[in-house]
């Protein structure tokens, strides 16, 4: 079993930033692809960002981009996600996933289903 820990949420006014954190509790980071996903009250979880195991390759979500930067921190063991010019809508639960690697070091995942292990989730608020 796997156990993904989140951490570096909280409560910011619009335009800040914050970096949120990933760590695996006895395991190493390198060998899992990870993607953050984010759950705003009332609605579906949706994707945020994703990056190989690698740390080659990376996607992040239309409603993201050019704001948020996911990447990889082996050294610290950890994933993070780099949130600038933070907006209410991303006012959210926040939650990192894994997926162990099989010959795919360079793919990332989008989807939910594609991620057999999840974090219990951060929450970040921004206000106006």
């Amino acid at each position: 079993q796997v156990q993904l820990i989140e951490s570096g949420g909280g409560l910011v006014q619009a335009g800040a930033s914050l970096r949120l954190s990933c760590t695996t509790s006895g395991r190493t980071v390198s060998n899992y692809a990870m993607g953050w996903f984010r759950q705003a009250s009332g609605k579906e979880r949706e994707f945020v960002a994703a990056i190989s195991a690698s740390g080659s390759s990376t996607s992040t979500a239309e409603a993201v981009k050019g704001r948020f930067t996911i990447s990889r921190g082996n050294a610290e063991n950890a994933v993070f996600l780099q949130m600038n010019s933070l907006q209410p809508a991303d006012t959210a639960v926040y939650y990192c996933a894994a997926k162990r690697w099989w010959g795919k070091a360079d793919s990332y995942y989008s989807g939910q289903n594609d991620y057999p292990y999840w974090g219990q989730g951060t929450q970040v608020t921004v206000s106006l």
